[in-house]
Parts: structure tokens; sequence; C-alpha cells
């Protein structure tokens, strides 16, 4: 393996929530399982993980409770225990330093290792790593390796759960151009539903496009995004550091409510969470947001800079409160959120 030569692995726990939940509570092994919110379907929230069983009822990530209930009301329904998954999930990052230590950290289920200079093959790293979670764990991952980030994590979605897929340079336009172009990183669904109005359903499909035209339909930045991205191509490095851009809490209401005391209750409680969050971090912040999303989800956001840089609840509950005189409170009120940006350590 010469040094001019990337091998990238993408790692993705399978159904990670479900599957914490699964070695924790055995009996729960081959139901259908959902996890979200308070773990009452009856109530507002959504979906964070669905097992491979409730998957099958055409239950996903971010589907309100509500329809994953009438989808399948035998589902196990329990809440989103963020603790438990963290702990686990350090865990994991631990071993994946253990093999390489360049690893770009992506979230809580998921990592991209740079294995360049790792001299094993492919299939020997992946087999130590699947190996050395599931005895730490219990749980299976699912790996995707190839010549660049874009691609392995195209792979190691191809063959979930518990899956290896190795792309190679030759292999993209046999395995990878036949993909619906959702798959590509990037393409959420209104980009999806945009290409099929222009006749574009692969990721095959898009490479053939001219890229005058991808840049017409879409801006020059995105339209060459698309254009290299469906070729296999992507140049982006691991980052291994980075420093948080923002910091922001908001909360859903389980009925909406114009109650002046509720709604300012709460912009008092989600001020205090973001600057405990900040202040852990060891950042001050300039910048308050107020999201305020209405019964018929019309939602407003007003911003106020500050003079200098605080990590003072007051000040920033202040600052929220400025920002509330600035919306008019005509109607209930479904979801409030604060937000600081502007950081400085």
């Amino acid at each position: 393996m010469g040094p001019q030569m990337r091998r990238i692995l993408h790692i993705d726990m399978d159904a990670f929530f479900a599957a914490v939940e699964e070695k924790r509570h055995p009996e729960l092994k081959g139901k259908p399982i959902v996890i979200g919110g308070s773990g009452d379907p009856t109530k507002r929230g959504v979906v964070s993980t669905a097992s491979y069983e409730a998957r099958k009822f055409g239950i996903h990530s971010a589907l309100p409770l509500r329809t994953a209930y009438n989808l399948c009301p035998e589902a196990v329904f329990l809440p989103v225990d963020y603790e438990e998954y963290s702990r686990v999930s350090q865990v994991i990052k631990r071993t994946l330093k253990g093999i390489s230590p360049v690893m770009e950290d992506v979230g809580i289920d998921e990592a991209f290792l740079d294995l360049s200079d790792v001299a094993k093959t492919s299939e020997e790293i992946s087999q130590e790593i699947k190996k050395r979670i599931n005895e730490e764990t219990g749980l299976t991952c699912s790996i995707g390796i190839a010549s660049n980030k874009l691609l392995a994590k195209i792979a190691s979605d191809m063959q979930k759960p518990d899956g290896l897929t190795i792309i190679e340079e030759k292999d993209i336009e046999g395995r990878i151009w036949p993909l619906p172009v959702r798959k590509l990183w990037g393409v959420g669904p209104k980009t999806e539903a945009s290409l099929k109005r222009i006749g574009i359903n692969t990721i095959g499909e898009l490479a053939f496009m001219p890229v005058d035209s991808l840049v017409e339909h879409y801006g020059a930045s995105y339209g060459h995004y698309l254009h290299e991205a469906s070729r296999g191509k992507d140049e982006s490095p691991l980052v291994t550091h980075w420093e948080p851009k923002s910091a922001s809490r908001e909360t859903t209401f389980q009925t909406d409510t114009d109650n002046w005391q509720t709604i300012a209750k709460t912009i008092a409680e989600l001020t205090r969470e973001v600057v405990d969050d900040i202040k852990q971090k060891k950042y001050k912040g300039r910048t308050v947001t107020l999201k305020v999303r209405f019964s018929d989800f019309k939602t407003y956001t007003r911003a106020k800079t500050l003079e200098e840089h605080t990590d003072s609840v007051e000040e920033i509950r202040k600052a929220a409160f400025h920002c509330l005189q600035r919306i008019e409170l005509n109607r209930k009120v479904r979801l409030i959120g604060v937000r600081i940006t502007q950081f400085k350590k």
C-alpha cells in the first residue's frame, strides 16, 4: 500500500440505540423496538432509532412517534437514554483509536479512520475492529473502505447489518452508479425530488449529466459537488479536531400553548442549559438567537448580538427576551429554541 494511496474506513454501528437496549434487555431481542422522545407514542416526539424488525413496518428515524405506533402498535417504545449510548460510544471510539490514531468522530454511532499507514489488509483490519467492538460491547457494526470519505460512507451502508464492503476505483461504475441518488452524501429529499423532475434517479445518471446543466440548476458550488461526487471523487480530509460554532437547545411542547408564563419559563430554562453547555467547554458567546414555531408550523427567528462575549446566564436570558419582544405572539406556540453563536475561548 503506497503512501500516495488513501485508504479510508467508515464505521457505522448497526441500529445503535436499539442494539444497546437489546443488550441491556435480552428479552427484547427479535422484537420491533422504537426509541424516541420520552418513549410514549401518544405524546409528541420523533423516532431516533428503530431496530431492523421495526424497519420492516416502514418505521425510520425522524418519523413522528404517533405514526410509528400506527404502523406497528405491537412495537416496544422506549425513551432515549443518551447517557448510556454516550458511554458505549466512548468505549467504541477508544477501540478505534487503538487501530488508527487518525480518526474523525462523526457522531455518537459513526466515525472515519485513515488506514493509509496501517500495514494490515482492509479485511484484516475490519475483522479486528468487528471482533474488538463485539468483545467490548456485544454490538455489531458495518464497515465501508474506499479511497475517500464519500465512497467509504456509501460502502458502509451497502450490506447492513454486520457488513463489510470494500469499494475500489474499478467498482464505481458497477456498484455505485446503479444506486439511487439519495445515497450520495449531501443529497436530501428536496434535491432528490428536483433531480427526479429532470429525469435523474441513479448516481450513474447524475454522473452523465453535463456539469453546466448541474451548475445552472444548483449553482456553482453545489453543482460542481454533485458532478464530482457522482463520479466518486472526494478530496475532503479527515477532521480530527474542531471548534464548535454554536450551542443550542429547543423543546416542543406536548400541547401548543399561548400561556405567557409557560413560554417565559421555557426560555429561561433553555438559556440556562445552553449556558451550562458553553461554560463546560470554556467558551463565551456573543450572538443569541431565539426560535419560535407556532401551531401552524410558521417559524420565526430573531437574533441579538451583545457588546461583548459573555457566559452570563442573566445577560443571555435578557437578550433572548429582547428577541421575544420582536415576535408577535398572536397564536399558540409549538416549539421554542435558544441558540448561542460567535464563540471565543
